[in-house]
């Protein structure tokens, strides 16, 4: 981040700042049930009203696809918010408009707002430029502290910039430096765990990564389509046929530049038809039976597994090695999570469906860094330019 403007090169005293924040949280009730993504955002708030400024907090929350769904307000992240700041947090009915002018032309040093849901108008999305201009006309800085949604071209993530001086908050600057880490200068042995369900999504990662591992481990959905290019049997798992050649290519090319990659030896198997925990069975090695479908990897690659990371130095994990929602086909994670969480590598967790599988394992405080941004998180570390961060101003003009 040392080519853009952060949030302490700005001087927010007695100025209204627009901060867009990730607060695209799981609700459940009317209320939200996993305030992860607001406690972090918590630093970037308290530090502009420490120093004199008025942040109006903006965010995504869901896919109300351009239009205002109830259920897809933020009201309840505003209620999360105040809860956690200790202290009121006011609530506009709408992000452009009379609605939001007024509200943010109320607001008080030391108080904070947040506006109604971005998403519920088309435009957002579209990065319009009026609307981004819209956006920003009642405040005099932007913030961007929404790290989950830099890689997005939108409204209130890049178009927005045009027309403000803009910065990266503490999370944003936190998470660049974080993953920044993993692409240049790493300490070796450096492990990358990659599970989930889809090669296709993992390949710029892999290409990206390859030159600078020292081995793969391959767990999850995806470890189907490399067991079945080395021809072995993998019964009713999901495979990505039109990926398959690829992960022949790169087991061969990884063989030839020294990286190890580690694959199941055995697994969970469920019958095709049914979901029952009663109904699982280990295999005795690699193949899985005809009829059946993987859920997990079984104990002997969840020990091999993590006998390898004991020794890392550097790790990152994108993707859970099983299907860890549905205990105790969560084992297989929670034994790699463990290792990983007691070795002395820097660790880093890419966001999504692994930041939740730790946080339900309760050992997210145990890593180096816990990404907010599971896509944003991948497209970085895969060597893209993410959209929220290249529009920020720059330190030194071009």
């Amino acid at each position: 981040m040392s080519d853009k403007l952060t949030l302490k090169d700005l001087d927010p005293a007695g100025k209204r700042v627009f901060v867009r924040v990730d607060f695209n949280v799981p609700l459940r009730d009317g209320r939200v049930a996993d305030d992860r993504r607001i406690r972090e955002s918590i630093p970037t708030i308290r530090w502009l009203l420490d120093h004199g400024g008025m942040p109006v907090l903006a965010s995504h929350l869901g896919r109300p696809k351009g239009k205002p769904v109830p259920g897809m307000s933020l009201r309840p992240a505003a209620d999360a918010l105040a809860a956690r700041l200790g202290a009121p947090v006011r609530f506009a009915a709408d992000c452009v408009g009379p609605a939001a002018e007024q509200a943010a032309a109320a607001l008080a040093p030391g108080e904070v707002l947040l506006l109604e849901n971005l998403r519920f108008h088309p435009e957002e999305e579209k990065n319009d430029s009026g609307f981004a201009r819209a956006l920003a006309s009642p405040y005099a800085l932007y913030v961007n502290d929404a790290f989950g949604s830099a890689h997005r071209a939108h409204a209130s993530t890049e178009g927005i910039c045009r027309f403000l001086p803009s910065a990266a908050g503490l999370l944003m600057e936190r998470e660049i430096a974080a993953l920044a880490r993993l692409l240049g200068g790493a300490a070796r042995p450096y492990w990358t765990i990659l599970g989930g369900a889809k090669v296709s999504d993992k390949i710029p990662l892999v290409e990206n990564l390859l030159p600078k591992v020292d081995g793969f481990v391959v767990g999850g959905a995806m470890a189907y389509t490399f067991l079945k290019a080395q021809g072995i049997p993998v019964g009713a798992s999901r495979v990505e046929e039109a990926q398959v050649g690829f992960a022949g290519e790169l087991l061969a090319r990884a063989a030839a530049a020294g990286v190890r990659i580690l694959l199941p030896v055995d697994h969970v198997v469920l019958p095709v038809d049914l979901e029952a925990p009663e109904a699982a069975a280990p295999t005795p090695g690699a193949a899985i039976p005809e009829g059946t479908r993987g859920v997990d990897i079984g104990p002997a690659s969840a020990r091999a597994f993590a006998s390898a990371l004991r020794e890392a130095r550097t790790i990152l994990w994108n993707g859970p090695l099983g299907w860890f929602e549905k205990p105790p086909f969560d084992r297989g994670s929670r034994a790699v999570a463990e290792a990983v969480a007691e070795s002395s590598a820097f660790s880093v967790i890419g966001g999504g469906d692994t930041a939740a599988a730790v946080a339900e394992f309760g050992l997210d405080t145990r890593f180096g860094h816990v990404s907010t941004g599971g896509g944003a998180s991948l497209e970085f570390l895969s060597g893209l330019t993410l959209p929220g961060v290249a529009a920020l101003t720059d330190r030194t003009p071009r």
